[in-house]
């Protein structure tokens, strides 16, 4: 992760299966892809005066490195942990140890799916939460980040 001297970086990160976004159960997910919410976040970034570092990875271990990764190099992290928020406490105990904003993203409405889905281990890390709302839920976590960035939080 690069940042630059005067803006903010916030890593965007991104866990499994969301490379088959556009492919994978568009009836849920959507026609998006992936280079489309990462062109989304870019906009949106770019609007809001922030640096982004977008990655995705299908490995658990890796998405935990990134997290470390942020620590003293991020101003703050969105995630969409996909599968991993409601499997990993190693992926919670690494949000909880950089002590950055997080915010939690996910496409769809958990809340509405299958009942193993409505848990979030991310959840108990994370300063916000915003589900539901396809991949416009990016852009509205990048501008909370930016707003608790400004409030200094």
């Amino acid at each position: 992760m690069q940042q630059s001297a005067q803006l903010p970086l916030v890593a965007v990160l991104n866990g499994p299966n969301l490379n088959m976004l556009g492919l994978r159960q568009p009836e849920i997910y959507g026609r998006a892809t992936l280079d489309d919410v990462e062109a989304l976040c870019a906009e949106t970034a770019e609007r809001l005066g922030l640096a982004i570092d977008f990655r995705q990875t299908n490995g658990e271990g890796e998405l935990i490195s990134w997290v470390h990764e942020c620590r003293g190099r991020a101003s703050g992290i969105v995630i969409n942990p996909a599968g991993y928020s409601h499997t990993s406490i190693a992926l919670l105990d690494a949000l909880k140890a950089v002590e950055l904003p997080v915010i939690e993203v996910h496409i769809s409405n958990i809340h509405q799916r299958e009942p193993y889905r409505h848990h979030s281990y991310v959840s108990q890390a994370a300063t916000g939460v915003i589900c539901g709302l396809g991949i416009r839920g990016y852009a509205l976590a990048l501008t909370a980040i930016a707003d608790l960035l400004e409030e200094g939080a």
